[in-house]
């Protein structure tokens, strides 16, 4: 047996895809222009697909900072912090995201997915109870392989099946420790939170929330799904990203917890990985400053996001539980996936595709991804391509029902 020969029915599917035209890991931009533009294959294309919730990508301040990091403190550090020493950026940052989330600490990793696998792996030891949303992100998943704790898992935003869960590990020795997340990138859903806090109360639990695709998107000030259901003080750690609403790379966790600052020293993903080079992080800094004084941002993103759900729900898509940044149209099939990814990409409109295993239950989606740059002729744009392309391929609610 060929080392590769593991991924045989993987690489068929590759192939297929690139028979067809339509592989979405080989689209190459010749320029990127703006957050909600760039050049494909020569022609003007409208991005719906990068999680550049805020549009801060390009915003004047956070570039400025990101360049005059760079000219006075080189272009990285070449090791971790622990090996290299901490930056003074690294310092602040940590202190502005603490101060942000009115948290005692924080700790900054070098991407989204090593906060989650540095927290959740360093929390949970070899006697102790992980217990995950089954839809939780490929990072959450990792993170409990990376430790040593008794991993169950709890069916989709059910509290009730969470208390049934608890209730049988009651008498088991150990930590027990609930992983949920702000918004699930897959679907767009929320987690219902203060029943999730109610059920973690109840049986003594503790409770991490990621919050990677909520952070600038919910709450009054921009924190999350946890300050928008008013249970902060039920999260003993929030995590996060900036690789959405803050336009750069890495990750983050805040907490009030005594003690916490030892995971610096027994997190192996934040102990043995180079810290973030100085222009990430002050483009970082940059970010969060455009996100706490600019709350137009966020009111622009989520109109912006309900004028998207709101205009394929009428086009008759089937459409996530609830508007939110994240709108994905469920496909009949992977094929019927593929082609409106394809055609999408053809007419102009760049969108994702996502297929089991990265999503729940087997489903086949086109997932966009709106961000506050979209005007809304750019959004109506996007829903206007959706119905062609939708309409030429029989998929609108109309054609599906004619075929059946």
């Amino acid at each position: 047996m060929a080392l590769f020969d593991k991924y045989a029915a993987l690489a068929a599917q590759y192939r297929q895809l690139e028979q067809a035209g339509a592989n979405p890991f080989n689209v190459k931009f010749e320029e990127v222009l703006s957050p909600t533009e760039a050049m494909l294959a020569g022609r003007r294309t409208l991005l719906l697909g990068t999680n550049n919730y805020l549009g801060l990508t390009y915003e004047p301040a956070v570039v400025a900072a990101a360049n005059a990091a760079s000219s006075a403190s080189g272009s990285g550090t070449t090791g971790s912090r622990i090996a290299n020493g901490s930056y003074g950026g690294h310092g602040r940052l940590e202190a502005a995201l603490a101060d942000f989330y009115g948290r005692k600490q924080a700790m900054v990793f070098s991407t989204g997915y090593q906060a989650n696998l540095g927290i959740i792996s360093a929390l949970a030891g070899k006697n102790d109870h992980l217990l995950l949303d089954a839809d939780s992100h490929a990072s959450i998943y990792d993170a409990s392989r990376l430790g040593y704790a008794q991993v169950t898992r709890f069916r989709h935003n059910s509290p009730e099946d969470l208390a049934n869960r608890l209730r049988r590990l009651k008498d088991e020795p150990g930590d027990k420790i609930i992983i949920v997340e702000g918004i699930y990138s897959m679907l767009g859903d929320t987690a219902p939170l203060k029943e999730f806090a109610a059920v973690k109360r109840e049986y003594g639990a503790y409770m991490v929330v990621d919050e990677a695709h909520s952070l600038g998107v919910l709450g009054a000030t921009g924190r999350g799904l946890a300050e928008q259901a008013g249970v902060e003080a039920d999260c003993d750690f929030i995590v996060g990203t900036f690789s959405k609403s803050l336009a750069g790379v890495g990750g983050f966790a805040v907490t009030d917890m005594e003690g916490a600052e030892v995971l610096r020293v027994v997190s192996r993903p934040y102990m043995f990985t180079a810290s973030l080079p100085p222009s990430n992080i002050a483009a970082t800094e940059a970010a969060l400053h455009e996100l706490r004084t600019r709350p137009e941002l966020r009111r622009r993103l989520n109109e912006n996001a309900h004028r998207l759900y709101r205009g394929l729900e009428r086009l008759g898509f089937e459409l996530g539980p609830e508007p939110s940044p994240v709108v994905s149209a469920i496909m009949p099939t992977p094929e019927a996936a593929f082609g409106l990814w394809a055609a999408l990409l053809k007419a102009g409109l760049y969108t994702n595709v996502s297929l089991p295993p990265a999503t729940p239950r087997g489903l086949a989606l086109l997932r966009s991804s709106v961000s506050a740059a979209h005007s809304p002729a750019q959004i109506d744009h996007a829903i206007a391509l959706f119905a062609e392309a939708g309409s030429s391929l029989g998929l609108l609610k109309a054609e599906l029902a004619a075929a059946k």
